[in-house]
C-alpha cells in the first residue's frame, strides 16, 4: 500500500465502528466510512471533543451535528498547496487527503520530464491533482460536470498562488468533452482520471463506473500525445481492485504505447495504532521516455 504520510495540517487520529476521527487543521471532525468494519476501542480523547459529527440516515444521505460553532470554511496546506475545507451535506469536506500520495507522484514525473507537459484532469473535483500538476510546471485542462466543484477548484488555485498558471477550467461531461477534444485534434501528455462510482452529468447523463470506465479509458487514447508521460486512474469503488484497473491500463495504454503499469491501494496512517486505513486504489501507467 502507498501511504499519504507527509501531511502536517491533516491527521487521521483514530477509526472504529464505521467512523473515522480526523483533524482538519485544528478542527476535529467525525465522519462515516463503510470500510471501517472493525470494532476496536476508541483510543483518542478527541472522540468526545470533535466539533462536528456527520450522521448517516437510514433513508440515505445524512446530516452534520456540531458541538461547537466552526467557520463556514478554512484553509489547510500540503506543502505549497492550499485547500479550502468546507463540510458539505454529503459528508465530504472538499478534499481527499489520501490523494496526496498521487500528487507527489505526478509532480515528480512532471518535474523529471525535462519538457513541457500538458495534463488532462477528468472528474477533477476541487482540483488537488490540478494544483499539484500546475505547481510542478504543467499546463492543465481541469474538467468536472459540477459548476460548483470547478469554482471551488479555482478558489483553491487562487489560495495556492496558482491562479495565473495555464489552467483551463471546464464544466462538462467528461466523456463528451474527450470526444470533442479528439475532433479538435487536441493532445495531452498525461491524463488523470478519478471517476465516481455513480453520478450524473450536467444533462442528467448516468455514469456507473463498472459499465463506463473501460470505454472512457479507451476513448482517451485519442487525446494522448505521441510521447505520453503517465496515465493515472483512481477508484473508490470497492469492487474495482487495483489488479482490475491495472488490467484495463495494460490492455489500452500499454498496448498502444508500451511502458509499464503499477497498481496498489492508497491509504492514510492512523495515529492511534500501527495500521493504515485503505482509502481506494490507484493504477498508474508510465511511459518509457
Amino acid at each position: 500500500m502507498r501511504t499519504a504520510d507527509k501531511w502536517t495540517d491533516y491527521r487521521l487520529l483514530d477509526c472504529t465502528c464505521s467512523e473515522k476521527l480526523e483533524m482538519w487543521g485544528d478542527i476535529p471532525l467525525i465522519r462515516p466510512d463503510p470500510q471501517i468494519i472493525w470494532k476496536t476501542d476508541k483510543r483518542s480523547e478527541f472522540w468526545d471533543k470533535a466539533y462536528g459529527h456527520y450522521h448517516r440516515s437510514d433513508k440515505g444521505g445524512g446530516q452534520w451535528s456540531f458541538k461547537r460553532k466552526i467557520p463556514e470554511s478554512w484553509i489547510i496546506s500540503y506543502g505549497e498547496l492550499k485547500f479550502i475545507i468546507r463540510p458539505t451535506g454529503f459528508k465530504h469536506t472538499g478534499l481527499f487527503p489520501e490523494q496526496a500520495v498521487n500528487w507527489d507522484h505526478m509532480r515528480d514525473a512532471i518535474r523529471g520530464a525535462g519538457r513541457e507537459i500538458s495534463v488532462l484532469n477528468l472528474f477533477a473535483y476541487t482540483g488537488g491533482a490540478t494544483l499539484a500538476c500546475a505547481g510542478a510546471g504543467a499546463s492543465v485542462c481541469h474538467v468536472d460536470a459540477s459548476k460548483g466543484m470547478v469554482q471551488w477548484a479555482r478558489d483553491n488555485a487562487a489560495a495556492s498562488g496558482l491562479a495565473d498558471r495555464p489552467i483551463r477550467w471546464i464544466v462538462d461531461d467528461c466523456e463528451k468533452f474527450v470526444a470533442r477534444e479528439i475532433r479538435r485534434g487536441r493532445r495531452y501528455d498525461a491524463i488523470v482520471m478519478d471517476p465516481p462510482s455513480y453520478g450524473r452529468g450536467p444533462n442528467q447523463e448516468v455514469w456507473k463506473l463498472e459499465d463506463c470506465i473501460y470505454d472512457l479509458v479507451k476513448l482517451c487514447m485519442g487525446v494522448m500525445s505521441d510521447r505520453p508521460l503517465f496515465f493515472l486512474l483512481n477508484s473508490y469503488t470497492t469492487g474495482l481492485s487495483p489488479s482490475v484497473m491495472a488490467y484495463i491500463l495494460n490492455e489500452t495504454v500499454a498496448e498502444k504505447f508500451g511502458g509499464t503499469v503499477t497498481a496498489d491501494e492508497i491509504g492514510l496512517p492512523v495515529e492511534s495504532g500501527k495500521a493504515v486505513l485503505p482509502c481506494g486504489s490507484t493504477a498508474i501507467w508510465r511511459g518509457d521516455a
